[in-house]
């Protein structure tokens, strides 16, 4: 009998060729295997200007495996169970560490493939430095998932139409973007978006300097296991 944790990293390597639809064979890898694979909690590495992070930190969490080929393209295996609250956020982050009103622009690519069923949902986590300040881009969501906070406005912004909500975790302020309409791929302007958030609205000050532009899946159930792929996400700002 295959040990379990050989069979989750086999999961999590075998993922890309399994979403083109390849036939594969357990005993050897295929030409675009993994370069890194995890199924440690806070498993991590760095690749191509990306930091991933397996990122299992919800109570209750099952198991949970995250692989990359680069920075860009990467993908998770996650068997948690069908209990409510958040398990696990695995994300590739990349660092921009400029303030608001001095950032020329800030924008991202994605293109995902993500299942039907479990609950979670694609989301962006952008950061300020002091951690005072949590922007989500909720680009897709499945299941039973909400926003933390109220509800504030509908509002087209950064190529996108969202319902915004504003709330606090305890930690910090929370602003969440909740995309109307579910998308799997396509291009987010971030920049404007942050300019709604310190002009517009005034919620936080444009000389907070962001740090942190996070990309991935937050999991609260996908009971059996199921594949979320990143084929490709790009971030870039200056």
């Amino acid at each position: 009998m295959v040990n379990s944790t050989i069979r989750k990293i086999t999961m999590a390597v075998l993922a890309p060729a399994m979403a083109l639809g390849a036939t594969v064979g357990l005993v050897s890898a295929p030409a675009s295997a993994a370069v890194w694979n995890t199924c440690d909690r806070y498993g991590s590495t760095n690749l191509n200007g990306y930091t991933l992070y397996n990122n299992v930190w919800g109570s209750g969490a099952g198991s949970q495996c995250t692989w990359a080929n680069s920075g860009t393209s990467w993908g998770v295996w996650a068997d948690h169970p069908n209990t409510g609250g958040i398990k696990s956020y695995a994300n590739s982050t990349k660092s921009i560490n400029k303030r608001i009103d001095s950032l020329g622009w800030l924008t991202s690519d994605y293109n995902v493939s993500v299942p039907s069923s479990g609950a979670y949902e694609t989301a962006y986590d952008i950061w300020d430095t002091n951690h005072k300040y949590e922007i989500m881009l909720w680009m897709n969501k499945t299941g039973a998932v909400g926003p933390i906070g109220s509800y504030q406005d509908n509002v087209t912004v950064g190529g996108h139409n969202w319902n915004v909500y504003k709330g606090t975790n305890g930690s910090n302020e929370v602003f969440s973007f909740l995309r109307t309409s579910n998308s799997t791929s396509g291009t987010v302007d971030v920049k404007p978006i942050l300019n709604w958030i310190a002009y517009s609205k005034g919620w936080m000050s444009s000389s907070e300097t962001i740090g942190d532009v996070q990309f991935g899946y937050e999991i609260t159930s996908s009971s059996g296991g199921l594949n979320f792929n990143t084929d490709n996400l790009t971030v870039s700002g200056g």
